[in-house]
């Protein structure tokens, strides 16, 4: 529909901004949809498209927000530089888009391209900027429309992901647990809102447990995990709980492992 606007309606300038913005917006999504399917190549042609369509926009937001869930991609399925590479150009675009919180986004995502990538003191320098730039963040309701689901909590989720991604454990344990602990309801992280999001960052939480030597506290976990995801169809949540299922499988030989691996039908 926008594409047939664009081509076949007559318009302003403003108007076709307006329009090559929506159309970029339309590509990210459906770009974040394919690679949370499992179709990364499909993915990777509608972030180029909304790219595009964001530069012809001239909208320094959409094409920020297109590169750092492009940067996503990168980094979990292996090309590493290209992650870190797609995130500080988003973190370019950061001062014309007017908002404290999604420059905290950006560098939030970067500390976790970062991470991917093995380096401990980029990503710190991120996983601080992220908190810095946080400070300065407005109400969530008057800030931009694409970081509504960002807040304290998130932050705190992705600096925890990325501390399990560089071995360092007890620090990601604090970050998960920080997500809810000390925040008003505005801060924490919205587990009820985001369930596939949750059951991946409590599988993290369970691997970083597992990880310590904690095998009780990592099933609890796990099992809080996979009942998040029920009844969410999602690759990438799936992959995330098989790949747990597989480090919890190798301490089979303790009960309470044994009986999560027979809930959840692993053989």
């Amino acid at each position: 529909m926008i594409r047939a606007t664009l081509k076949n309606a007559s318009f302003g300038e403003g108007v076709e901004r307006r329009l090559f913005a929506a159309a970029a917006e339309a590509s990210r999504s459906a770009g974040w949809t394919a690679y949370d399917s499992g179709k990364t190549a499909a993915a990777e042609r509608h972030y180029a498209t909304a790219l595009l369509a964001a530069a012809s926009a001239d909208d320094p937001v959409v094409a920020a927000n297109t590169l750092a869930f492009w940067a996503i991609q990168h980094y979990s399925t292996g090309d590493l530089r290209g992650a870190v590479d797609l995130v500080e150009a988003a973190l370019s675009k950061a001062p014309k888009t007017g908002s404290a919180r999604m420059t905290s986004m950006l560098h939030a995502r970067a500390c976790r391209a970062h991470a991917r990538a093995g380096d401990t003191r980029a990503a710190d320098r991120a996983a601080n900027a992220a908190l810095v730039a946080y400070e300065h963040a407005g109400p969530i309701e008057d800030d931009l429309a694409c970081v509504y689901w960002y807040n304290l909590g998130e932050a705190h989720q992705l600096i925890g992901s990325s501390a399990l991604n560089l071995g360092e454990l007890k620090r990601a344990v604090a970050h998960f647990l920080e997500t809810s602990a000390a925040h008003t309801s505005q801060e924490a992280y919205n587990a009820a809102a985001f369930p596939r999001g949750h059951a991946i960052y409590l599988a993290r939480l369970a691997e970083a447990h597992l990880s310590l030597g904690d095998v009780d506290a990592a099933v609890a976990t796990a099992h809080d995990a996979v009942d998040r995801m029920g009844g969410v169809t999602s690759a990438r949540g799936t992959n995330t709980l098989e790949d747990l299922r597989k480090k919890l499988a190798r301490r089979r030989g303790v009960p309470v492992v044994a009986d999560f691996l027979d809930y959840t039908g692993t053989e």
